[in-house]
């Protein structure tokens, strides 16, 4: 056997010791009594995959849908207050999952902290009966006692619930069902596009499946809904111990640190500041003064990839408030929708079915997206960029808050009809909710072409080793947007004494509150519009130009041309002896 071959063989032992020791068999089984089927066992993890994330889809947006009726009727909140909580969750919800992947992968574990999100989950879920959510008070036996909490108390139980629960939506999603299990990373733009578009129509066909069931059970009995989200979160559980027991939960490569990304821009920042304050001394980057040679503490790829993904900054900076119009339909949309006419044929309309309205034109997108970038990807002479996709999607979320500003007006044109919602009687427009239905489709317009773009811009003009960190500052812009959405609604109350944003609708003008955001976010696209032109360029990945940035590619590069000037000198006739020496 050559050395080489037999070398090779040694690396692939110790590989495979390495990775016997690193997954040892559970103990009391040996290693062939447990063996499954490769292809058997990749079956079962897709299928318990796609069950817990229907279960925390269900039990995320069966609170969501029920959050502000709940916080009107029960907690005695204003409109505006009822929305900025159900903001707030939705952030918390789409911030923890960052937080709980890095504990995960350096403080806890993996199969540690999603055993213990696991137990916050169920128990968010289940003290949400005990304060009466969403509708029914708590049945103790036939007699019907009330089991009923003083309001303060109410409200800590129900704060406590939320954020228990948000925690265990984060960890499931961050460790049960990460974005990274799937093998992205010798993926093309096309593939990559097709990729997000797909995975994006999958999750949104589970939200309307779970929107479709909750719509179901509002109209039948809404009480049992309380009931039913324990239930479900518990399934879930077990599930998710079936796939620890049978080794199914997935184990990431060791990527950069979002501790270290962060580190490295404070330094930066800091080392900014002080040499703006005593002297000045030229670096290529800002960033660039976070390098050990430059007196910093942080290693030369460290602050590199840093700086690709600082390329980014812009991108995620003008989805802040892309997001906070998306929220709208938790929100704005969904008072609007209370406060129209849900009697459709003599058929009580449950709100949380408007939702589905929203998800039907991404549904119907994706495969005409699809169709295409196969088109525009296979000409080589374009250099074809999703960024006109962001563009015309941040410009349907501003034309459908626009829209939404008119509907309102058009709304209180009808006149007013008792409806009975959540055992209370109200004072509603007589307009049918169906007319509130193209301000729902053109936000599902929007998400079906902004949302996969901005993923593949995230991932790919990025280094490998940094596309986890970069989809992690995507999700804590995104974030960012559910919150500054509670922040515009607090601001609109207060600045106008309610009238922007009022309790009850038909007593101010909601519809200006749209027309302030459209104009903000029609700002925003042009915005965006006048940068994307930095992101256009979709042939060079963000590692092979993080390869070039590095010292040791450079000197590998001049090394190489030294070799090949050498080379040529020695090949060439028209060279004396004498010269070639």
């Amino acid at each position: 056997m050559p050395a080489a071959d037999r070398g090779d063989a040694q690396e692939k032992g110790f590989l495979k010791a390495m990775a016997d020791e690193e997954h040892p068999p559970l103990p009391g089984r040996s290693s062939r009594a447990g063996w499954v089927p490769p292809a058997e066992k990749k079956l079962q993890e897709a299928v318990c995959v796609l069950l817990v994330e229907l279960c925390e889809r269900f039990t995320f947006f069966g609170i969501v849908c029920n959050m502000i009726p709940f916080c009107t009727a029960k907690l005695g909140y204003r409109s505006h207050q009822a929305a900025m909580v159900n903001m707030c969750f939705l952030g918390t919800s789409t911030l923890s999952p960052v937080l709980l992947g890095w504990l995960a992968e350096h403080l806890v574990g993996r199969v540690r902290l999603v055993c213990i999100c696991m137990v916050l989950h169920f128990l968010g879920t289940a003290l949400l009966p005990v304060v009466s959510f969403p509708f029914e008070d708590v049945y103790i036996d036939r007699r019907h006692i009330l089991l009923t909490l003083p309001k303060r108390e109410q409200k800590i139980v129900f704060y406590f619930a939320l954020l228990t629960a948000s925690l265990g939506i984060g960890g499931i999603r961050a460790i049960v069902c990460p974005l990274s299990a799937y093998s992205l990373e010798d993926c093309a733009p096309k593939e990559l596009l097709s990729f997000f578009n797909w995975f994006h129509w999958l999750v949104n066909l589970n939200s309307a499946v779970v929107f479709v069931s909750i719509s179901y059970i509002q109209q039948s009995v809404a009480r049992n809904l309380g009931f039913l989200i324990p239930f479900v979160s518990g399934l879930m559980a077990m599930i998710t111990i079936h796939m620890v027991r049978g080794d199914m939960i997935y184990r990431p490569k060791t990527d950069s640190s979002l501790l270290t990304a962060l580190g490295v821009i404070f330094s930066a920042l800091r080392a900014c500041c002080e040499r703006y304050r005593y002297f000045s001394t030229a670096a290529p980057s800002w960033l660039d003064l976070a390098k050990e040679n430059h007196g910093g503490c942080y290693s030369e790829s460290q602050v590199e990839g840093t700086k690709s993904l600082a390329r980014l900054f812009p991108l995620f900076t003008f989805q802040i408030l892309y997001r906070t119009c998306i929220m709208q339909i938790p929100s704005g949309y969904y008072l609007q929708t209370m406060n129209s006419n849900l009697h459709f044929g003599g058929f009580f309309l449950p709100v949380a079915a408007m939702n589905v309205i929203s998800i039907v034109p991404l549904l119907i997108l994706v495969p005409i997206l699809e169709c295409i970038n196969s088109w525009l990807f296979s000409s080589k002479d374009t250099g074809h960029s999703p960024t006109i996709y962001i563009v015309v999607g941040h410009f349907c979320a501003a034309l459908s808050v626009m829209l939404a500003g008119f509907s309102e007006i058009h709304r209180k044109h009808f006149p007013q009809v008792e409806q009975t919602l959540s055992k209370e009687v109200h004072l509603v427009s007589s307009m049918p909710c169906f007319h509130l239905a193209p301000q729902y489709i053109l936000l599902g317009v929007a998400e079906a072409l902004a949302t996969p773009s901005c993923s593949l811009l995230a991932f790919w003009l990025v280094p490998a080793r940094m596309r986890g960190i970069s989809m992690h500052f995507l999700a804590l812009f995104n974030g960012a947007g559910c919150f500054m959405g509670a922040l515009f609604v607090q601001t609109a109350h207060a600045g106008t004494q309610g009238n922007w944003f009022p309790h009850l609708l038909h007593e101010g003008k909601l519809e200006r509150f749209f027309f302030f955001l459209a104009s903000l976010m029609m700002v925003n696209t042009l915005g965006f519009w006048s940068i994307a032109h930095r992101y256009n360029n979709l042939h060079e990945d963000g590692t092979n130009e993080f390869r070039e940035s590095l010292p040791g590619e450079k000197l590998l590069k001049h090394g190489k041309a030294i070799k090949h000037y050498n080379a040529v000198l020695e090949s060439s006739p028209i060279l004396s002896p004498v010269e070639k020496t």
